[in-house]
């Protein structure tokens, strides 16, 4: 009997969603750490900005030029690994053409539930609206970015209900970028993250984007490296494959050669690929 489509054991779900074969993943965190701490130095930022109650609700916030678009993105870890001063690099290349940048921390498995970190960062979508005049940021030009489980949070954003839950304009958000997202959690239940994500049932079918399309959302674009995993180029196809087919916007960005962390770091270069479909993202909002 599988245990997810043709899977037939942990080690093979495992060698199909581990992101770190064959690469040397501390040498690529204390890369993507030095960077971070450069771009600090380099370009205003207002760190550690409470969003919420709790001690992880925090972002770091890189303006833009006045009444600014802004950017919020969310990193990856696999909801167990990560915060923002990681990625901090990663606004560096909208930053450059006058684009703000949040970028998100929250709580982390297993001391919270993967529900927890998309309420939380809901909330951080809320906060930047209702503190836009603060900020300097135009509220009516909110984008989203995630990569890795940050792509499946940017799917549970497009899924929220602004109106009933936040009391907030159904449109909150312009645009998206799901990058190298996971959009079924099917079989991570069954794989080496189970201990630390205690998935459940009921939690795969309320956090899993595929099973939740909204009635009516912004633009979508999805992007994967072609040298990731396969499942994580199947995933981010049929994620898009079923957006499109709910009658939704939305397109795909093939990155040829790049691995599961190459595939995000072109946010960091203002010349690059991923910097360019998102002022490509603002500017469709924009007519």
């Amino acid at each position: 009997m599988s245990l997810y489509r043709s899977f037939q054991s942990q080690e093979e779900i495992d060698a199909n969603y581990r992101t770190d074969i064959g690469l040397d993943l501390p040498a690529i965190m204390r890369h993507f750490a030095t960077e971070s701490a450069r771009v600090r130095k380099e370009l205003p930022c207002r760190l550690g900005l409470k969003y919420g109650p709790t001690r992880a609700e925090s972002l770091d916030f890189f303006p833009g030029r006045g009444g600014a678009p802004i950017l919020v993105f969310i990193h990856g870890g696999y909801w167990r690994l990560g915060a923002a001063s990681d990625f901090s690099v990663l606004a560096a290349g909208p930053a450059a053409h006058g684009i703000a940048v949040a970028v998100t921390d929250y709580a982390l498995c297993p001391a919270v539930t993967i529900d927890e970190i998309t309420r939380q960062n809901r909330a951080a979508v809320a906060w930047l609206w209702h503190n836009a005049g603060d900020l300097g940021i135009n509220r009516d030009q909110i984008f989203i970015a995630g990569h890795s489980a940050g792509g499946q949070q940017v799917g549970m954003l497009l899924a929220t209900d602004w109106p009933g839950q936040y009391a907030l304009p159904a449109d909150v958000v312009k645009g998206a970028l799901a990058i190298s997202g996971v959009f079924d959690l099917r079989p991570l239940r069954h794989s080496w993250l189970q201990p630390k994500l205690q998935l459940t049932a009921d939690t795969i079918e309320r956090q899993s984007p595929l099973f939740h399309l909204p009635a009516k959302a912004p633009p979508l674009v999805v992007t994967c490296g072609s040298a990731e995993p396969a499942e994580f180029i199947r995933q981010s196809h049929d994620y898009l494959a079923a957006w499109r087919q709910a009658g939704l916007s939305g397109r795909f960005v093939d990155q040829p050669g790049a691995n599961h962390f190459v595939a995000v770091e072109s946010l960091a270069d203002p010349e690059g690929l991923l910097t360019a479909v998102t002022r490509e993202l603002i500017a469709e909002a924009s007519t």
